[in-house]
This record gives C-alpha cells, sequence and structure tokens, in this order.
C-alpha cells in the first residue's frame, strides 16, 4: 500500500539522518473506502493525488506549527504493507479526516518511493497560507483563498537518493 506521509524539511534531515520515518504512531494518506467515496473515482492515479493532496495539507498545518522549518510543503511517498496501515471507520468519511491513517511504528526510509517538496517559486504562498491558516479554520473567507494559493502549486517529484541535496 503506498502512503504520503507530511513532513517539513527539518522533518525530512530527521529521517534521513536516523534512516527512518518516526517514532510511531505516524499519520499519513492513503486511498481508503472513505477517499474513494468522497471523491467517487475508480482512477487509482486520480485517488492517489487526492491522498498526496491531503498529506500536502497536512504539510503546511506542520510548517504553521514550526516558525523555523522552511516554507516548503514535504510529502514522502512510503510503500508499507497492506496491514501497516489502518484508518480510523469511525472517521472515514468525516471531510476533515479524508484518507488518513494510521501506522503503528517507525517505516524505513529505504521504503519511500519518492519526496514531494514544494519548488521554490511556492515559498511566498506557502508562507502566507502558513500564516492564515489559523483564521482560514475559523472561517475567514480572505484566509481561505489565502490558503488555496499554496494548494495550487504543484508538489515537485524527487528521487530518495536526492534527499541530501534537499535537505543540504
Amino acid at each position: 500500500m503506498r502512503v504520503y506521509l507530511p513532513l517539513t524539511l527539518p522533518g525530512l534531515a530527521t529521517a534521513h539522518t536516523a534512516g527512518e520515518l518516526g517514532p510511531g504512531p505516524l499519520t499519513a494518506y492513503a486511498v481508503t473506502p472513505g477517499l474513494r467515496e468522497w471523491y467517487v473515482s475508480d482512477d487509482m492515479e486520480e485517488l492517489e493525488y487526492a491522498a498526496l493532496s491531503r498529506a500536502a495539507a497536512a504539510s503546511l498545518r506542520l510548517i504553521a506549527g514550526d516558525p523555523q522549518a522552511a516554507r516548503r510543503r514535504v510529502v514522502v511517498a512510503v510503500d508499507v504493507p497492506d496491514g501497516a496501515a489502518s484508518a480510523d471507520p469511525d472517521r472515514s468519511l468525516d471531510a476533515d479526516a479524508l484518507g488518513e491513517v494510521r501506522i503503528a511504528g517507525p517505516v524505513a526510509l529505504a521504503k519511500a518511493a519518492a519526496v514531494h517538496v514544494d519548488s521554490d517559486d511556492a515559498v511566498a504562498d506557502v508562507a502566507a497560507a502558513a500564516e492564515a491558516l489559523g483564521a482560514a479554520d475559523q472561517g475567514d473567507d480572505d484566509a481561505r483563498f489565502t490558503v488555496d494559493g499554496a494548494e495550487d502549486h504543484e508538489l515537485l517529484w524527487f528521487g530518495v537518493q536526492e534527499i541530501p541535496s534537499l535537505i543540504g
């Protein structure tokens, strides 16, 4: 099963040094039954993109909580055994928890398939979105527009072997 783990660049550096993502439990995003139902799609590529987007939104929340983190969203795509990730059945259709899964323990970074990171030209929009996140959560439409501005940027794909250059 492919899962998408939200991180920050400092979190990616920590994982690179440790050789693993963790410790557990980890919150990740995947194609869950609730995500399938919400998006009403059988296109696996589209569903995977939706899970990646959910992880990118979670990465933005991590950035908002860490003033020292670079203003670039980071998502690590990892392959785990099917039983390793579990969704909360009571929250399967909760819009805030769509695609959310828990992984009990750490995951070896060697299991990573790719790393997705914002480009340099997204930094200003991601920084503004991180600042506006609290107001957006409170229903401020202008703040929501600012947060959506970060979501308009596509994350770039990097091979796992490129992590040192991303964190360096």
